[in-house]
């Protein structure tokens, strides 16, 4: 029987349509497992025709290497720096410690992410949040790190974004039934994106609107993947 996560519904309405956001619990994902196992495994009797699966960002990108330990990385001094002027949410660290910015500026270029820096300087100034990430773009968005809230060992850990999440996403496809939808997400607390998929762009968006509560949720819930349902 298919139950919500502890504090989400299991159920939504979009213009006038019922979903299920059915969550599937896996075991830890670890650095050097195969997502492709992971996919069947889990989805095995879950998964029916018509259905989109949508999978975290988190375990595609853990899977294809793309975790570090925060003993693993030496901040540099600019990184340092920068981090101390990056506000910190309630839901995730951000950039706001050296660890993140440096891999920041490992993923962006130093360029970028000094441009980023001024602009968000400047607009700040007019009240405007958020510029800094709208120009460092997805792949700063995308680095999630280590939160006293998080599963171990990513409580201690950088993650950082998936790489081609679009490939990723037909590439689950096709372990799955061809009519099943897949989407690669980064969905939080305050909203989300949706990386990569076999949707269109209108797809898409109903679904950054199925998924705004996070059904999911990011804590302990050891809940990487899911399953839309129309009821």
């Amino acid at each position: 029987m298919a139950e919500a996560n502890q504090g989400k519904a299991l159920s939504v309405e979009i213009d006038g349509v019922s979903y299920q956001r059915i969550p599937i619990r896996t075991r830890v994902v670890m650095p050097g497992d195969d997502l492709d196992q992971i996919v069947r495994e889990y989805t095995a009797g879950q998964v029916q025709p018509g259905d989109l699966l949508f999978v975290t960002e988190k375990i595609v990108a853990i899977t294809q290497g793309r975790s570090y330990q925060i003993d693993e990385i030496t901040p540099r001094k600019l990184a340092r720096f920068l981090s101390k002027y990056v506000t910190r949410t309630s839901y995730g660290i951000g950039l706001g410690m050296p660890e993140t910015m440096e891999m920041a500026l490992r993923e962006c270029g130093t360029p970028r992410i000094l441009l980023a820096a001024a602009v968000s300087a400047v607009t700040k100034l007019f009240g405007r949040r958020g510029d800094f990430y709208r120009v460092a773009g997805y792949k700063a968005r995308s680095i999630d790190g280590p939160t006293s809230h998080t599963i171990p060992p990513y409580n201690t850990a950088v993650v950082l974004g998936p790489e081609r999440p679009r490939e990723v996403a037909r590439h689950v496809q096709t372990l799955l039934d061809a009519r099943v939808e897949v989407a690669v997400v980064d969905i939080n607390d305050i909203g989300g994106n949706i990386l990569g998929s076999t949707l269109d762009r209108a797809g898409e968006q109903r679904l950054v609107r199925i998924l705004k509560d996070n059904p999911l949720g990011q804590g302990h819930e050891s809940t990487p993947m899911g399953v839309i349902r129309t009821v």
